[in-house]
């Protein structure tokens, strides 16, 4: 059963693993996307408000496109090496002025968006006839490339769109071409939580399915320790009762016998002798029985008998028949209420105060105290021992049904775990509570409260 339920509970757990783990998988998937579609989205509508740099500022285009051809024909001329030539272009006199309008116009006509940008030179190529190009200039995007704009960095920008521009120039009488190739790279400040609002809902599915799933398994795992619990109680509770009836069982079976016995029908007193044994191991057999089946019920399937009694005597009278029985123990009585009048059932709670004193006796006290006080308008009836007291970890499985305290991996007391179980369901009938305080080795204190 144990090596059943790891098992089970291993592979519960690689499920939930696997579960979540596709999760995550979906939703990273349903982020990439959401990025892409940001992405495609600030591509549009950069593309609908500019096409090039002319309709920003004509005569800084004019400007640029006249700086180009200086420096080719220069080049032309041998004036001037590739370094310079890209030295010249990055070194531009309008790098501020354009991209403070650029700028500008994304306020304008971006307004939901904060864009930081940069335009980068790539490629800078000197055509002197059809057949031959002069490749002056020609790298990756770098942002040491730039042109004009304020990033800093490419690492968290995306593309936005390349300008090709071309111009024809005459220079002493020989044509020559001029490609040139432009990168534009945008960041969205706090892009990452426009993507993110803007799966909230899925986030918030995603959570809830995750929460969902950890919340089963939970329930599932405490369902299964709960489960083999029960079936660790129901096998000590047979156990136990095997071993309770098999007394009562063994010494009718062997009384029967001895009255088989000629000599002993003849024999008054032998005969009373064995009878008198027999009715005992019968009303103990009985008696068992009657527990288990007095225990079988629930609280709110009692019926109770209640009467208006005085607690106070009620008390000393359990007291004087637990002296009876257990002459040995030293019980005493401390009450600091007088003539307190509950209505109350004698049967069933002279029963549970009972079980409570003899598992005090079970559990190695030979001194109990029996208190009474008023707290907050409850009468509280405390049961202290000086017995072996109970261990913080089990203290909360004392009033569960067939459940004894342990000692080590042994049951060095006999019974059924039952006493506890019946005075919690009991005093609960009577809305009444039952708690217990104790450390191992330093007695316990079994306290039932009811209202007045």
């Amino acid at each position: 059963m144990k090596q059943r339920i790891n098992l089970l509970i291993a592979f519960s757990v690689v499920a939930l693993l696997v579960l979540t783990a596709v999760q995550c998988y979906l939703v990273k998937t349903a982020y990439d996307y959401k990025v892409a579609e940001f992405h495609a989205q600030i591509k549009n509508e950069i593309a609908q408000i500019t096409n090039n740099y002319s309709d920003i500022d004509s005569v800084l285009v004019a400007k640029k496109e006249a700086l180009y051809k200086e420096l080719s024909e220069k080049y032309i001329q041998g004036k001037n090496s590739k370094n310079d030539i890209k030295k010249g272009i990055l070194a531009n006199e309008y790098h501020d002025l354009l991209t403070q309008k650029i700028q500008r116009k994304f306020e304008r006509d971006l307004p939901y968006f904060k864009i930081d940008f940069a335009i980068v030179l790539n490629k800078f190529i000197l055509y002197k006839n059809e057949k031959k190009a002069d490749t002056i200039f020609s790298e990756k995007p770098f942002i040491q490339n730039k042109l004009y704009g304020n990033l800093a960095s490419l690492n968290h920008a995306f593309l936005v769109r390349n300008y090709v521009g071309t111009t024809n120039g005459t220079f002493e009488n020989q044509d020559y071409n001029l490609l040139t190739e432009d990168s534009m790279y945008v960041s969205v400040i706090d892009w990452e939580m426009i993507i993110l609002r803007r799966m909230i809902f899925i986030l918030i599915l995603s959570l809830f399915s995750i929460a969902t799933l950890i919340s089963l398994f939970i329930i599932a795992i405490k369902a299964l320790i709960k489960q083999k619990k029960v079936s660790d109680v129901k096998t000590d509770f047979i156990n136990n009762i095997t071993h309770e009836l098999k007394t009562p069982l063994a010494t009718l079976g062997i009384s029967t016998k001895i009255l088989q016995q000629k000599n002993i029908r003849e024999n008054d007193e032998n005969f009373n002798s064995i009878v008198s044994t027999i009715s005992r191991q019968n009303n103990r057999l009985q008696n068992l029985i009657d527990q288990v089946m007095a225990n079988s019920l629930e609280e709110n399937e009692l019926e109770l008998q209640k009467e208006k009694i005085q607690t106070e005597d009620f008390l000393l009278s359990i007291v004087s028949d637990f002296k009876i029985t257990f002459p040995k123990i030293d019980i005493k009585t401390d009450f600091q209420t007088q003539k307190t009048i509950l209505a109350l059932d004698k049967f069933h709670l002279t029963t549970a105060f009972l079980n409570v004193l003899e598992n005090a006796v079970k559990y190695g006290s030979n001194k109990i105290t029996v208190k009474t006080r008023i707290v907050e308008n409850q009468l509280s009836i405390s049961f202290e021992d000086d017995g072996i007291g109970i261990a913080k970890n089990k203290q909360s499985f004392l009033f569960e049904k067939f459940y004894r305290v342990e000692q080590g991996n042994l049951h060095n007391t006999k019974g059924l775990g039952l006493g506890l179980y019946y005075v919690d369901q009991i005093v609960k009938a009577h809305q009444g509570s039952i708690a217990v305080i104790s450390d191992l080795g330093k007695g316990a204190v079994f306290t039932i409260m009811f209202k007045v």
